[in-house]
């Protein structure tokens, strides 16, 4: 269900920047037809009927390659201010810390509505190393920054 939930926001938002950009020509008259024109010619065209076909695809995959597991090597206990500080700086906010477990979620309004709402981060614990699960863009950036962070503190201590 969560996947097919990503898949919709996911449609939802393309559909939107498609208007977006349409409205865009529109109004600064770089458009050569008028909006129902324009829509009219996305549904009967070949090349419009591809670009649908493709959005929806490209909506369908989405949740499969949007979202990632990255390991870092540290502890959730002994690091969690490096952790905390690592999060920060990429935007995110701990809002919820269990036995074995942190959460992160986009820090700002801004944030969270940039990565649809689908902005949770989840920090455990496994063997020596720190999985981070959530969206691909707020896991890579937070894992490599977290790993200088850590490796920064070890080197100093």
């Amino acid at each position: 269900m969560k996947y097919l939930i990503r898949s919709v926001k996911y449609l939802l938002a393309l559909v939107v920047l498609y208007l977006a950009v349409l409205m865009l020509m529109t109004l600064t008259r770089t458009s050569l037809l008028s909006p129902a024109e324009s829509l009219s010619m996305l549904v009967h065209s070949t090349r419009g009927q591809v670009l649908i076909a493709a959005v929806v695809v490209l909506a369908a995959l989405y949740p499969r390659f949007g979202f990632i597991s990255r390991r870092v090597g540290g502890n959730l206990h002994t690091d969690r201010e490096q952790i905390v500080r690592a999060f920060e700086t990429e935007g995110f906010a701990l809002r919820r810390e269990t036995p074995g477990e942190l959460v992160f979620r986009g820090g700002s309004l801004i944030k969270r509505l940039g990565l649809l709402f689908e902005d949770e981060i989840r920090v455990t614990q496994q063997g020596d190393e720190l999985v981070l699960d959530g969206i691909r863009r707020g896991v890579a950036r937070t894992a490599y920054r977290l790993g200088s962070y850590l490796s920064y503190a070890r080197d100093h201590e």
